[in-house]
């Protein structure tokens, strides 16, 4: 009796590729859909864990920004990957940094360029005082507020010690939010080193030695050296609507432009 269909070995030129789905990270993380979002990503990293690959890469360029979508995105990625058993590499290009970073603790291992900027494990509040600016130019500020801590750190007013006090208690319970995750998803590469959670930018090489990042590596020839020479890329973002492809956005595209240079600016880039 001949062997059935399903005994049959595949012929090598019908042998199914490997296939890697790269998701790009690239941008300011915002709650807006002006820059990186889980709203606006969400659907692209459901496309790229569908089709169940042998490996979900993760391409990041960001210098960070909205800790509760950096939060949403990474943990939108390990669910997904949790749920599936596909593996997640992540590649850090210029900046992986505070929220950045949060990213890329979504895979199981990071790798970098040996002069990628990695970390910046903390929280910052930045604003203007303006107080004064508008007595000279003859307007009045008025604000009527319910509620004793209703009106806070108002820009055109001095600082009031009981604001300032208040927002570092807050930016101290963001901190170590950020610091409990980091933790928990990098555990015991981490080195026990005093400078980890300051703030501070380790560069390529040593965010390796501390336990930021595993190794030093690129993600086409990394994939290649796991899967084979024929492993196939498949790249997922945000689609984008009509009116976007045909600049109905501009204005808008100029200001999420410009964010992204201020931002990326705080690293020299």
């Amino acid at each position: 009796m001949a062997p059935s269909r399903s005994l049959l070995s595949r012929p090598a030129f019908l042998a199914r590729k490997p296939v890697v789905s790269v998701i790009r990270l690239q941008g300011q993380i915002t709650n807006s859909a002006r820059g990186l979002d889980d709203p606006s990503m969400g659907p692209a990293i459901d496309r790229a864990f569908a089709k169940r690959p042998v490996a979900v890469a993760l391409q990041i360029n960001s210098p960070g920004g909205s800790p509760v979508q950096s939060s949403l995105i990474a943990a939108r990625i390990r669910r997904l990957a949790d749920e599936k058993g596909i593996p997640v590499l992540a590649f850090c290009e210029d900046v992986a940094a505070s929220g950045g970073y949060w990213l890329a603790t979504a895979a199981d291992e990071i790798f970098v360029d040996p002069g990628s900027l990695i970390g910046s494990i903390g929280v910052i509040n930045a604003g203007f005082g303006l107080q004064g600016t508008l007595e000279k130019i003859g307007a009045e500020r008025r604000v009527h507020t319910a509620g004793r801590s209703k009106s806070f750190l108002d820009p055109f007013r001095p600082e009031k010690p009981e604001d300032v006090e208040r927002l570092d208690r807050w930016l101290t319970q963001l901190h170590q939010v950020f610091i409990d995750h980091v933790k928990s998803r990098r555990g015991s590469r981490l080195k026990d080193d005093p400078d980890l959670f300051t703030g501070e930018i380790w560069i390529g090489r040593h965010a390796v030695e501390v336990g930021l990042a595993d190794g030093v590596a690129h993600l086409h020839p990394e994939m290649k050296a796991r899967f084979g020479d024929k492993v196939r890329f498949r790249r997922f973002g945000p689609k984008k609507g009509l009116l976007n492809r045909f600049g109905a956005r501009i204005v808008s595209d100029a200001m999420a432009e410009i964010d992204d240079r201020l931002a990326f600016g705080r690293f020299g880039l």
